[in-house]
């Protein structure tokens, strides 16, 4: 597991320097902390930063070929190397190491940049080929590992993170309205815009070529067709599953380092500790957090499930210095990013990072398995579109503008009139629903925004695309594109790196998810059964069953408790004439929202925690690069996402809460 990051010159009269390239990688010391390598000539730099996973003696980056025409930087995992490996040797191919890495560079040299498609595992890459002046970059099939890049003054930038490429060109520090938006929306920046107007993600499954100053991105990958085997029975269904999920997790114990796992006590993880255990030859190290406060503390399931399988488990129960957490991380991340989440997967990751450099999480099986609560929503409201659409439509236009904004159930009934899939992205944006009921944007970002495209296109362009007509496997279709990759896999790479440990995602194995994919989806949502044949398979390998049948939490926190309390002075910087004055909001807006918060005893502790993530991006993050960084530092036109002409995003799209 690396840090990448570098630049090439459309020519070769470049100013490209070991220096610039070793400052980029000095920004991303934390993701390899044990060796850093660069490669630097002929208009080129690569750079990477080294966490040794595996060959811990031989497997220093940059790597070449036999004619050294060929060069790779690598961040990642792949698992079928030890398979790949033979078959170059059997085709000529000479080997000085015994990494994964080698075995990229030697495919390259057969495929092209096409090689990517024999590769299992996770994985961002940067081959500069000397011979073709040309670059190639890629990252893996569902976006477990980061990449961005930016094309500036004939030079393209690339970088596991986008502080690498602003510590060398600060000038790309250019606020992408469109990104704010969306973040708003949904509380991350979906591919492939960053907050950065002049930096984009390269999208999951996508392969990048640099060559003759142009770049051209293409797709090598998707999720393949939904429902297209159906299994004869439920026995024959479970061996499968088990069998298919027992080798992606096996594969994944690769590693000359200390292994061992996250454990919530939840179906997804306590199947793959399961799953780990009866693939090793010794106890499998676990790791869970716990807070104080009962109504979140999972420990003690993870300690029944420990318990069941002998594993060596280490716990904590956290009284975390909250602010101080919330500062350093908020310096780290450089989008605005709201999933509170992160902290608890902060602090396991440095837990666990204190006995072991790789953990297996459980990530994933929502998304493939339709495990959120929001699916089985979902799938009960369908009953409302037996209302004729002109009456709903008519609801919606004349009626609900007369009611008042708190009468009980107004949300509700605003929700179910609407078409299902607006319905769904309905019920994930959280701004529109504020904008109805009390004004928070001010004027003139409204004016910026009537610019942008609406939002919910994210979610219709997947809709639209994905390759299944049933409703249910539309939104998993969606949320792997959008939720599971924005924010979840963003989450724990960001957290788990920032504590230089390296975290394997078995469930998210390629292999597995195509097959997954192809189920029907009553193995997945049966009724008011949710993740119902992962379920099942959790009991067949030996999950204890009060574990897998309490209610679901997810990887929560007191977050309620902490707003009121320990972050509570820290949430008045939204009421500070720094805040307002930058002129995103309206300072009414704010005060109402606080005044429900802290006066009125109102829960609005997640629309409250996604506005100080957003404020203390600003603070802690972008004024190192923008001084002021607010409204006016924004683009007049912001045009990131537009493939058409579409309504204004707050006026007329038929979206919110």
């Amino acid at each position: 597991m690396c840090g990448i990051a570098g630049v090439v010159s459309a020519t070769r009269e470049s100013n490209i320097t070991e220096a610039l390239v070793h400052h980029m990688c000095e920004q991303i010391v934390y993701r390899g902390p044990d060796d850093e390598g660069l490669y630097v000539a002929d208009g080129a730099g690569l750079g990477m930063r080294r966490l040794s996973i595996i060959d811990l003696s031989g497997g220093h980056q940059p790597v070449f070929n036999e004619d050294r025409s060929a060069w790779i930087v690598f961040n990642g995992e792949i698992y079928n190397f030890p398979e790949l490996r033979p078959e170059l040797e059997s085709r000529g191919h000479r080997f000085v190491t015994h990494t994964d890495t080698e075995v990229i560079i030697h495919l390259y040299e057969e495929m092209g940049a096409d090689c990517v498609k024999k590769l299992r595992g996770m994985f961002a890459l940067a081959i500069y080929d000397k011979t073709k002046r040309k670059l190639t970059l890629a990252r893996d099939r569902l976006g477990k590992k980061p990449l961005h890049y930016a094309l500036h003054k004939g030079n393209l930038y690339f970088a596991s993170e986008i502080k690498s490429i602003l510590a060398v060109a600060p000038e790309l520090a250019e606020v992408n309205s469109q990104a704010l938006l969306e973040y708003l929306y949904y509380g991350y920046v979906p591919d492939p815009i960053t907050a950065f107007t002049g930096i984009q993600k390269l999208p999951p499954g996508h392969l990048l070529e640099f060559e003759g100053g142009k770049v051209n991105v293409r797709q090598y990958w998707d999720l393949p067709a939904y429902n297209t085997h159906a299994p004869r029975n439920e026995e024959e269904c479970l061996e499968e599953l088990e069998q298919r999920l027992f080798e992606a997790t096996r594969i994944r114990l690769i590693s000359d380092v200390p292994l061992g796992a996250f454990l919530s006590g939840g179906t997804d993880s306590s199947t793959v500790v399961a799953l780990m255990a009866r693939a090793s030859s010794g106890p499998v190290k676990t790791f869970s957090i716990g807070f104080k406060k009962d109504d979140f503390n999972e420990s003690k399931w993870a300690r029944v499930v420990a318990d069941k399988f002998g594993t060596d488990h280490h716990e904590m129960i956290l009284e975390p210095d909250v602010v101080q957490t919330v500062e350093h991380l908020t310096s780290s991340l450089e989008e605005p990013f709201g999933d509170s989440s992160m902290l608890p997967t902060y602090y396991v990751s440095q837990m666990a990072r204190q006995h072991v450099t790789v953990a297996l999480s459980g990530d994933g099986g929502d998304e493939m398995f339709a495990g959120y609560d929001r699916y089985r929503i979902h799938d009960e409201r369908r009953i409302y579109e037996h209302i004729p659409g002109w009456a709903r439509k008519l609801y919606r236009d004349q009626i609900l503008p007369r009611l008042p904004n708190r009468m009980r159930g107004r949300r509700f009934s605003y929700n179910v009139s609407l078409p299902w899939q607006e319905r769904y992205i309905d019920h994930l944006a959280f701004l529109p629903s504020f904008e109805r009921d009390t004004p928070l944007l001010s004027p003139d970002f409204r004016e910026i925004l009537k610019r942008s495209d609406d939002p919910a296109n994210v979610l219709r362009r997947y809709f639209a695309q994905a390759p299944t007509k049933d409703p249910v496997d539309q939104l998993l279709y969606v949320d792997a594109k959008t939720y599971m990759v924005a924010d979840i896999l963003t989450k724990v790479d960001r957290m788990s790196m920032l504590n230089s440990l390296e975290v394997r995602v078995p469930i998210l194995d390629h292999v597995f998810v195509e097959w997954v994919t192809g189920l029907p989806p009553q193995w997945k949502l049966r009724g008011k059964e949710q993740k119902y044949i992962l379920r099942k398979l959790a009991e067949r390998v030996g999950v204890p069953h009060e574990a897998l049948y309490r209610q679901k939490q997810g990887f929560t926190l007191p977050l309620v408790h902490w707003m009121r309390y320990e972050l509570k002075d820290m949430l008045m910087i939204l009421l500070e004439p720094r805040t307002l004055e930058r002129g995103y909001f309206d300072a009414n807006g704010i005060r109402k929202l606080m005044d429900d918060h802290l006066l009125r005893g109102r829960t609005m502790t997640s629309r409250i925690w996604r506005l100080l993530m957003f404020e203390l991006w600003h603070r802690n993050f972008l004024e190192k690069f923008v001084k002021p960084a607010g409204l006016f530092s924004l683009p007049v036109v912001a045009d990131s996402r537009r493939q058409a002409p579409t309504s204004a995003a707050l006026a007329s799209a038929p979206v919110g809460g």
